[in-house]
């Protein structure tokens, strides 16, 4: 056999093996996606897995900046990427699904994108698909934070700041986070007692946090807020129980968990509506 047919089949067979190129999906056929990697795909969601905003209790401020911020992208006009931080369990990422469902029931077409963290890498190809889209998205990426030796934070620069060719006009960033500047405390004050030039040791990751037009702060919820998110879900979902078997119950629900905050309320209600045999969702 030639080296020229040798060569032919070699390449020809690499070319079978290498992944089809992948193309966008029918953005019509759902309101949300998730994005996949290794092979890229952008996977439709049927059923968003969220609770209405009104049930959402103790965040009105931050509820009604988000809605108002997110309605203003949504019908095409200027908005903020978010950074919505704070206590754990307080509704951060219910409230980006909830408020993506408001803005949709109000009858302007709104999708959204969830990614991790881990495929923060690949963001500039789908920053490519969605920039030739003529829909408007929401890039959502829940948990975000970055360790010591942790190189993604680089990649989110591309959402944030979008290089050369700038964010896409179409594309608005969401991130929910524990941590108000995406990395360890220890590590900051590590950094900056090390560092040849303490001041700017760490500026280039803490200034992540600065990219985001917003800051919305969750807090831990007081008792009665707790009481009130519990009451809110009894009368969404047609669970009856007296006042204060349910006050005690929940009190109780609560110091064995040690915390109080919306995601306890939520598992409480859980194990009350399996008691009360009401089937959620």
């Amino acid at each position: 056999m030639s080296e020229k047919k040798s060569l032919k089949r070699i390449a020809e067979a690499l070319e079978r093996m290498a992944p089809a190129p992948f193309e966008a999906p029918d953005f019509d056929a759902a309101e949300a996606f998730v994005w996949h990697t290794a092979p890229d795909a952008l996977v439709p969601v049927e059923r968003v897995s969220r609770i209405d905003v009104s049930l959402l209790v103790g965040v009105d401020r931050a509820r009604d900046t988000l809605i108002a911020n997110t309605r203003q992208f949504a019908r095409g006009l200027s908005a903020n990427n978010a950074l919505l931080w704070g206590a754990r369990g307080m509704g951060k990422s219910s409230l980006v699904k909830s408020v993506h469902a408001a803005i949709n029931a109000e009858g302007t077409p709104l999708k959204i994108v969830e990614m991790q963290r881990e495929d923060l890498p690949s963001v500039g190809r789908l920053l490519h698909l969605l920039r030739a889209s003529g829909h408007r998205f929401v890039l959502f990426c829940d948990d975000l934070s970055f360790s010591h030796d942790d190189q993604h934070y680089k990649s989110l620069k591309a959402v944030l700041d979008g290089g050369i060719e700038g964010r896409p006009e179409n594309v608005l960033f969401y991130a929910t986070s524990n941590r108000r500047h995406l990395m360890p405390r220890d590590m900051i004050e590590n950094e900056r007692s090390t560092a040849i030039s303490p001041s700017e040791a760490t500026e280039e990751k803490v200034s992540l946090s600065d990219r985001f037009g917003l800051w919305l702060g969750f807090h831990p919820c007081s008792q009665d807020e707790y009481l009130e998110m519990i009451r809110g879900y009894c009368a969404e979902y047609g669970v009856e129980i007296a006042e204060e078997e349910m006050r005690a119950e929940a009190i109780e629900w609560q110091a064995t968990r040690g915390a109080r905050s919306g995601r306890v309320a939520w598992q409480y209600f859980t194990d009350l509506a399996g008691r009360k045999g009401v089937r959620l969702g």
